[in-house]
């Protein structure tokens, strides 16, 4: 009976060593994209991912036939918002230190980005997952790519030769 058990329990332990082998690697790129860090210095995209990875070994044998890589990112998309939720009171306020490609993005901006663009998630699944509405995904979705695609331009430059009088 023992044996049996020791058995069952290297062979999940094999299987989980392979999904987070062949999965680890793109869901901390997705995870890093949601903290806006950068990819060479990510703690909170790491720790994003390795609560992810631990809630998936937890359920490992309860998945019964569902998508380990799906289940996976689900855990980091809602981590990533209850995160951002608590630590700045709402999705639409800024993380002041992001430096990665999506900083200037809020966290809710960068989550549906992330999961619509980078994860390829149907709208209606980001909704489902998200609890908002397909339209307001859209929005916030077309409104971050006219942010990263149109950023907002910085003060004119002074022409050259001109005195500015003093005020």
């Amino acid at each position: 009976m023992r044996g049996r058990y020791a058995s069952r329990g290297a062979r999940r332990a094999r299987e989980f060593e392979a999904f987070a082998a062949g999965a680890a690697g793109r869901l901390l790129h997705a995870a890093t994209l949601l903290t806006a860090e950068d990819p060479r210095d990510n703690p909170r995209a790491r720790r994003l991912l390795t609560l992810a990875l631990a809630h998936t070994y937890a359920c490992w044998d309860r998945l019964r036939g569902e998508d380990p890589y799906d289940r996976t990112r689900q855990y980091l998309a809602t981590r990533f918002a209850h995160g951002a939720w608590h630590q700045y009171g709402a999705l639409g306020r800024t993380r002041s230190r992001a430096t990665g490609a999506l900083a200037r993005l809020s966290p809710q901006e960068r989550l549906i980005l992330v999961l619509r663009l980078y994860e390829g998630v149907a709208e209606e699944q980001a909704a489902a997952l998200l609890g908002l509405s397909q339209e307001r995904v859209r929005a916030i979705c077309d409104r971050a790519m006219t942010t990263l695609l149109h950023p907002p331009r910085g003060p004119a430059p002074r022409p050259v030769g001109v005195k500015v009088a003093p005020s």
